[in-house]
């Protein structure tokens, strides 16, 4: 029987524009351990910002079959998991949290954004900063191009 701590993960994305700018946060929490991730790219969108802040939140887990109780303000990436919902965007990041997410027993919460939520206020502010930094990179999956429709 695994007697280990829940993981408490918060996640959070943001762009300057949309695409323009983007940055995503990740604030992990387990006992009395934490461990903030953040990233950001010259380009992009904040979708795939917030679906991102997820990826490297769980890939920062070396734990397998962690319990992992996930806290987003996206319904984009809540809804596309828990509901099912068409992938037709961003399926890069998708393919990426199909590979990871068996690794863990995920359960999603969503959670309204600047609300006063502390970690979720932390993750914003993350991501605001990971996206002001000079110097930012290329986002090489994100294209301004329409996508051509897929199904996973």
């Amino acid at each position: 029987m695994d007697t280990r701590p829940a993981i408490q993960l918060y996640t959070d994305g943001a762009a300057s524009g949309n695409p323009g700018p983007g940055g995503w946060g990740a604030v992990l929490k387990c006992g009395n351990a934490r461990k903030e991730l953040s990233g950001g790219f010259r380009l992009t969108t904040n979708n795939r910002m917030e679906l991102l802040a997820l990826i490297k939140g769980l890939e920062a887990i070396k734990w397998e079959n962690a319990c992992v109780d996930v806290w987003s303000d996206s319904t984009y990436v809540v809804n596309s998991i828990s509901k099912g919902w068409k992938r037709k965007k961003n399926f890069d990041l998708w393919q990426r949290f199909d590979l990871l997410a068996p690794r863990f027993q995920l359960r999603l919460h969503w959670l309204k954004g600047h609300a006063g939520h502390p970690e979720n206020e932390r993750c914003d502010r993350l991501a605001v900063e990971a996206y002001s930094q000079p110097g930012l990179p290329e986002d090489i999956g994100y294209s301004p191009e329409p996508q051509e429709e897929r199904l996973l």
